[in-house]
């Protein structure tokens, strides 16, 4: 395995690991979620450079479209949770309640 390889694995891990471990705030949860899609972008960039192949070659795109979409998204719903609950941790959210 490369160190360009290696180390994109391991910022992706890193990116799951800081997601499962720091889950009191919203914004780093869309962080690590953030770092997770660019790490798999920059992947799939050099993953369609080193192939060739016609059919993976717009793949980057899509996944940086779909990063875009979930950035604009998450940061909507952290301006929405921050003005109904006052604040942005994670632990006041219920899910189940209206």
């Amino acid at each position: 395995m490369t160190p360009i390889r290696f180390t994109l694995n391991a910022a992706f891990m890193f990116s799951i690991l800081g997601l499962s471990i720091h889950r009191t705030h919203f914004i780093s949860a869309l962080l690590c979620i953030e770092g997770m899609m660019l790490a798999l972008f920059i992947l799939l960039s050099f993953l369609s450079v080193s192939l060739q192949l016609p059919t993976i070659a717009p793949m980057p795109i899509i996944i940086l479209a779909f990063s875009a979409c979930e950035a604009g998204t998450g940061l909507a719903l952290l301006v929405a949770t921050s003005r109904t609950h006052g604040n942005d941790h994670l632990n006041n959210l219920n899910i189940l309640q209206c």
